[in-house]
């Protein structure tokens, strides 16, 4: 086990991860209030849309207004998601977001089906393609990712054996066209990690790459999202995507609940307490919160932004 880090990097994602399965219709206007205002909390990376197909998210229907509409931050990187090569074409065309690369490919195949209409060998070729056109574009192939990394609701658990196999496909795609990946991230897409399958997977791929460095994108959806971030911590992971208030969820997943990303206030705070530098204002997270619970209209799963901070309380002249 490493010690734990001194800072961490914080990838924001409650943008694109909630206003993607929100039930309702969000104004596109209020979409943007929310991104300018994180943009505003010391957070650098802020995932905003995905260009995905209208008619299977509609919550990104708007995703061109959104980005033409946000007032951008010096120093924030916007990006966004996109699956295929038309979604890369569009967020192309969009000169204010930061594009990077990625190898992306899924440990279950049957999510796989039901998310891209794919099968893993498709997918495989798929990566093949798209960075030879990233390439074309002059667009950085930093990032390696794997979805359904630790379990899947359609297909059940996922062995250790075949994420170590699927970071070596990754790895090969990459060497095969000349590019170096900074990270590689595990995504626990349908909520499926502990903090002990957690300290196994990651275990296993450092033992084959001791030198390779790993992300987490965390859900909540059972719960134990901040425990599982707790486990990357002291496995010595430094990267995690998050989302403010606990927003968002995989549309394809295959259930309700909470299903958001590990909420970026509560892992924030976490890091504070343990004496982890985020760079991020605490405070101004939280308010953010409140503004994502007002623009959806319903409560959401984060809890310190309920809670509170406990530095009123260990100052007594303000409790």
């Amino acid at each position: 086990m490493s010690d734990l880090p001194a800072a961490v990097h914080i990838n924001e994602e409650g943008p694109r991860e909630g206003f993607q399965i929100e039930k309702g219709p969000i104004p596109t206007a209020r979409k943007i209030e929310l991104i300018d205002a994180l943009s505003q909390t010391g957070l650098d990376h802020i995932q905003i849309v995905s260009f995905v197909n209208p008619r299977a998210v509609p919550g990104m229907a708007d995703a061109d207004e959104v980005v033409e509409g946000i007032t951008p931050r010096p120093g924030v990187a916007y990006t966004a998601l996109w699956l295929n090569e038309k979604g890369f074409e569009r967020a192309l065309a969009h000169k204010r977001l930061s594009l990077g690369g990625s190898i992306t490919l899924v440990a279950s195949e049957k999510f796989l089906k039901r998310n891209q209409n794919r099968t893993a060998a498709e997918q495989l070729a798929s990566q093949h393609r798209i960075v030879e056109m990233y390439k074309a574009a002059g667009i950085p192939v930093e990032r390696g990712s794997i979805m359904a990394a630790f379990g899947c609701n359609f297909e059940g658990d996922v062995p250790v054996d075949r994420v170590v196999a699927l970071v070596q496909q990754i790895l090969g795609v990459a060497a095969e066209h000349g590019v170096t990946l900074k990270y590689i991230t595990l995504a626990d897409t349908m909520a499926w990690a502990t903090p002990l399958s957690i300290k196994q997977v990651i275990g296993a791929l450092r033992e084959r790459w001791p030198d390779l460095d790993f992300a987490l994108h965390l859900h909540d959806t059972r719960g134990l999202a901040i425990a599982n971030a707790y486990a990357g911590l002291e496995m010595g992971i430094t990267r995690y995507d998050a989302a403010v208030a606990g927003l968002g969820g995989c549309p394809f997943a295959g259930h309700a609940g909470a299903a958001g990303n590990v909420c970026t206030e509560d892992l924030v705070f976490l890091c504070n307490e343990m004496g982890i530098e985020t760079g991020i204002d605490l405070d101004a997270l939280i308010e953010c919160a409140k503004l994502a619970e007002d623009i959806v209209g319903h409560p959401l799963p984060g809890s310190v932004m309920k809670g509170g901070t406990l530095q009123r309380f260990r100052n007594p002249q303000h409790v």
